[in-house]
C-alpha cells in the first residue's frame, strides 16, 4: 500500500479531535469528560505524553512559576518538593494526572498530524497523518507555544567541526567534560543550564545578543512540615490563591511600566552581588524596561558567568568556520560543542501552516504573519476550531494554567451548547473577532511590551503585538466564563437538513424544467 493510499485511508471517526498531549491537551480531554463528552481523542506526535516537560530536560531545567500555581486547580499536589519544581517533577505530576483522571485511553501516541482541513459540505475535520486520516467535526490545538525550536540559520553552522544542539533537544549522551563549548542565546533555558555544565566544561563562551534583567529566584525546598500542613483542609488553597494575589499585583507593572523600573533596582543589586568585573557588568545590564522582555529567575546564573572559564561575547554569531565562531562584533572563540538556546517559535506558529478553513487558505495564510483570534480561541474562516493558548494570551507575571483552565472552560462551553442545541456547524463572526481585536490592540500600546525599548518575541514580523494579553487575568478568567454564542454565526443539524431539502428541490426543479424545455 503507497504512502499516500494509507494518509488518505479513514482510520477513525470522532465527535471531538485534540492535538497534543501537554498540559492543554490533557487538561482538555479532562474537562471533556467531566461534561459527559467522551467520544474524543488525542493525538500526540511523540512516543508519550508531556509537551513541554517532555521535551525540554536540559541540565537544570525547571519551572520559574511556583509550582502550587503551575498545576491544576482540580489536580492540586501537595507533595511537590520545591517551591519551584524541576522538569521530572512536572512531568510526573502530568502522567499521574492523566492516568488519575483516566485519559490515558483516549491517547493516539507517534500519530504525526500534517494537515488539518474542513469539509464545508460534510461539516467535518480531515486530520491527515502518515498513519492515515481521521476526522471529527470539532478540532481543539493543544501544541502551545513551546513546541517548535527555531534552528537560526547561521552562515557556515553546517561546517562546524563538532557537536550540534538545540537545548529543547539536548543530547544527554554527550559528554561535555573538558569541551570547549559555545552557548548562542541567553535567554530562559540558558541560564538554567549554564550554570550546571559550566564546572565541567572547559571553556564556555556565551553569545547574547541582548541582556536579560534576571531576578533572585526565592527557591526553597518545601520540608516535611510544610508538606504536612497543606495535607490539612483549605491549607493548600490559601496557598495558591496567595501567591495568585502576589503574581497578579507584580503583572500591574506590565500594563503601568513605572512600576517595573522600580522594581529594576532589585535586578541591579542583584547583579551587583555577584558580578565585580565592571566590563562584565556592563554587557549583561540591560537598557530597556524591565518586563519588555521575559522577566528571568536565578540564583546561579550570575555566578556561574563570573568563573574564570565563562566568556561574554555582548553580540549575535555572524559567521561559522570549522570550529571557528565569529560574533557580529568581531569578536571569536574556538569550540568543540555548539548548544542553540535561541527559543521557539511563538508568533509564527507551526501549526498554522497547517489547518486550512472553509476558504481553502490556511491559516498561516489568512494571518499573514499577525496571528489573530477571537478571546484567543476562535478564528473566523475555521469553524468548530478552538485554540488554546492562542494570539494574543500570552501573560508574563503569572501561570500559564490560569490562560489554559479558562480557556477550557470557554471551549467545554461551546461544545455543551453545540451538543445540547444539536448545533453542527459553529463559527465566529468576523466583526466579533476585528472588534475584539481592535481593543486588545488598543490597550496594548501602552504595556511594557509595546514601550518598554526592546525586540521581543511579542513583536511579531509585521511590528504587531500578537503575543501579549493587555488585561488582568481576573478580566480573562471572566472574559472567558461563559461561551457567548452570540458572537457566532451557528448551524444546527435540522437547518443543515433543510438547507440539503431546499437544494435538492432545487436541484429536482432543475432537471424537470430542462427534461420539458429538451421536449
Amino acid at each position: 500500500m503507497s504512502n499516500s493510499t494509507i494518509q488518505n485511508k479513514i482510520v477513525a471517526s470522532h465527535d471531538v479531535i485534540i492535538i497534543g498531549s501537554g498540559f492543554s491537551g490533557i487538561g482538555a480531554g479532562i474537562r471533556l469528560t467531566q461534561e459527559g463528552i467522551n467520544d474524543f481523542i488525542i493525538l500526540e506526535k511523540h512516543k508519550n505524553l508531556g509537551g513541554t516537560w517532555r521535551d525540554n530536560n536540559y541540565p537544570g531545567c525547571e519551572c520559574d512559576v511556583p509550582s502550587a500555581l503551575y498545576s491544576y486547580s482540580f489536580a492540586q499536589n501537595k507533595n511537590w518538593s520545591k517551591v519551584f519544581a524541576g522538569q521530572e517533577e512536572i512531568l510526573s505530576y502530568t502522567e499521574k494526572t492523566a492516568r488519575d483522571f483516566g485519559i490515558m485511553p483516549f491517547l493516539r501516541f507517534g500519530i504525526n498530524v500534517q494537515n488539518i482541513v474542513w469539509q464545508e459540505e460534510q461539516q467535518i475535520w480531515l486530520v491527515y497523518t502518515e498513519q492515515g486520516t481521521y476526522q471529527a467535526n470539532k478540532v481543539i490545538s493543544c501544541v502551545g507555544y513551546l513546541h517548535e525550536p527555531i534552528l537560526p540559520k547561521l552562515n557556515g553552522l553546517e561546517s562546524f567541526n563538532g557537536e550540534v544542539f538545540h537545548s529543547s533537544r539536548w543530547n544527554h549522551e554527550l559528554d561535555l567534560t573538558g569541551k570547549r563549548v559555545a552557548v548562542i542565546g541567553t535567554g530562559a533555558s540558558a541560564i538554567q543550564f549554564i550554570p550546571e555544565i559550566q564546572p565541567k566544561v572547559k571553556e564556555l563562551v556565551a553569545f547574547q545578543r541582548t541582556p536579560q534583567w534576571i531576578l533572585p529566584k526565592p527557591d526553597i525546598k518545601v520540608n516535611k512540615l510544610v508538606r504536612g500542613l497543606f495535607h490539612l483542609p483549605f491549607s493548600l488553597n490559601l496557598f495558591r490563591k496567595t501567591l495568585y494575589v502576589g503574581m497578579e499585583t507584580f503583572g500591574l507593572g506590565f500594563r503601568h511600566p513605572k512600576i517595573l523600573k522600580r522594581l529594576q533596582g532589585l535586578a541591579k543589586w542583584h547583579i551587583n552581588r555577584h558580578i565585580k568585573d565592571e566590563t562584565l557588568k556592563k554587557k549583561i545590564t540591560p537598557d530597556y524596561t524591565m518586563g519588555c522582555k521575559r522577566v528571568l529567575l536565578s540564583n546561579h546564573y550570575y555566578k556561574a558567568i563570573a568563573k574564570e572559564n565563562v566568556e561574554v561575547i555582548a553580540s549575535g554569531v555572524e559567521s561559522i568556520s570549522g570550529n571557528t565562531i565569529t560574533a557580529s562584533n568581531g569578536e571569536q572563540c574556538e569550540a568543540d560543542v555548539i548548544i542553540l538556546g535561541t527559543g521557539f517559535h511563538v508568533s509564527d506558529v507551526p501549526i498554522a501552516k497547517h489547518v486550512q478553513g472553509k476558504s481553502g487558505k490556511t491559516m498561516d495564510e489568512i494571518w499573514q504573519g499577525s496571528p489573530e483570534a477571537y478571546r484567543g480561541t476562535t478564528i473566523t474562516d475555521f469553524p468548530n476550531f478552538f485554540l488554546v493558548l492562542g494570539p494574543n494570551l500570552a501573560i508574563g507575571h503569572n501561570s500559564a494554567f490560569i490562560i489554559i483552565e479558562a480557556q477550557l472552560d470557554y471551549v467545554v462551553g461551546a461544545l455543551i451548547e453545540m451538543r445540547d442545541k444539536k448545533v453542527t456547524r459553529l463559527e465566529v463572526n468576523s466583526q466579533a473577532q476585528k472588534n475584539y481585536n481592535v481593543e486588545v490592540q488598543r490597550d496594548l500600546q501602552s504595556t511594557v511590551w509595546n514601550t518598554g525599548g526592546c525586540s521581543s518575541y511579542y513583536i511579531d514580523e509585521n511590528g504587531k503585538n500578537s503575543i501579549g494579553f493587555p488585561w488582568s487575568t481576573l478580566k480573562l478568567r471572566k472574559m472567558l466564563a461563559k461561551f457567548d454564542s452570540q458572537a457566532y454565526h451557528v448551524e444546527t443539524q435540522s437547518q443543515l437538513d433543510s438547507n440539503n431539502d431546499i437544494e435538492t428541490a432545487a436541484e429536482k426543479n432543475s432537471v424537470a424544467k430542462s427534461e420539458t424545455e429538451n421536449a
